[in-house]
């Protein structure tokens, strides 16, 4: 199977689990489930051929770990990043790292230092550990610029912290008081 044809699925995985599910028929349950079969026969209907062995190669294989298959392999979601209103996962608030990192482009400064990080059509920022992370999330919208985060003194105001499966942070908002760009 091509390199192409994964990132593909990937990219419709993404679209449909995350944000549009109805474009292909599908229903997703309020942890973002959604039937293995039902996403085959949607995609199939819409023109785009899924088997199960190439859901399987692209959540195997996905260096970021978006999808998760449920343990009988009957159903499939978006571990985060959804902006889908039905979707509400129920994630465990979690005590983060003192320091997180966002990656974002020069040209949303403005509004960062205006603002502070909002989710805009998603439910949460995602915040990462790593800088390499946050450089490589941030490099997809332009010139790039790491925000340091002071998760720590975020928490001790009593701002929320949660952890997807895939290890990203996530939280309502981060206040411009608590960012540093490096």
């Amino acid at each position: 199977m091509s390199k192409k044809i994964i990132d593909d699925t990937s990219k419709f995985l993404s679209y449909v689990l995350r944000h549009e599910p109805q474009a292909i028929g599908l229903e997703l349950d309020s942890e973002g489930w959604g039937d293995v079969d039902a996403l085959i026969s949607g995609a199939a209907k819409s023109g785009r051929q899924l088997s199960r062995e190439l859901l399987e190669r692209v959540i195997e294989g996905n260096d970021k770990k978006r999808f998760a298959l449920s343990a009988d392999g009957q159903r499939i979601r978006a571990v985060q990043g959804h902006s889908n209103k039905a979707v509400h996962l129920q994630l465990e608030a979690r005590q983060p790292p003192a320091i997180l990192y966002h990656g974002t482009a020069t040209r949303f400064m403005d509004s960062i230092n205006e603002k502070g990080l909002i989710p805009g059509s998603r439910h949460h920022v995602h915040l990462s550990r790593e800088i390499d992370t946050a450089r490589t999330v941030g490099q997809r919208y332009g010139q790039v610029v790491i925000l340091q985060i002071d998760a720590q003194a975020m928490q001790t105001q009593g701002f929320r912290f949660y952890q997807a499966e895939n290890g990203v942070w996530l939280t309502d908002q981060v206040p411009v008081d608590f960012i540093r760009a490096l």
